[in-house]
């Protein structure tokens, strides 16, 4: 069974070292979050890093089966960079469900600028783990 212990890179609070995100929303179709990166999220100058971006879009997209009581790890990820991401501005990452089906979800992504300019899109796959599916 997967389980949080508060030591997620992404959310987790007692994680010193990660993203620390708080304050998601959840309208009962998507679910969001903002975030405000530093320079300890850089990649190259002044830019996020690609892989944060991952991250962002990825929790957001998992953290909304999560918010439906679905426990459930991603299986695969497709990001694609439409723009950089820019430091000391605030990202607003909101995910979707597109398709349900057994153990299979599978949600869509993006990352936002304050001015709705699309930085990054995603989609996953998310499996239940074997064992803790029960077929209704």
């Amino acid at each position: 069974m997967l389980k949080d212990d508060d030591w997620c890179f992404a959310c987790g609070q007692s994680n010193p070292r990660g993203l620390q995100l708080k304050d998601f929303e959840f309208d009962g179709t998507h679910y969001s979050v903002t975030w405000q990166p530093s320079r300890y999220y850089q990649g190259w100058a002044e830019i996020v890093h690609g892989g944060i971006v991952a991250t962002l879009l990825d929790e957001v997209m998992t953290r909304l089966l999560w918010e439906q009581g679905i426990n459930a790890a991603t299986a695969q990820l497709c990001v694609r960079y439409h723009q950089p991401a820019p430091l000391h501005q605030q990202l607003a990452a909101r995910a979707w469900v597109t398709t349900a089906k057994h153990r299979l979800f599978e949600t869509a992504a993006e990352l936002l600028l304050p001015d709705g300019t699309l930085v990054a899109s995603a989609e996953a796959k998310s499996l239940i783990p074997r064992d803790d599916y029960q077929d209704a």
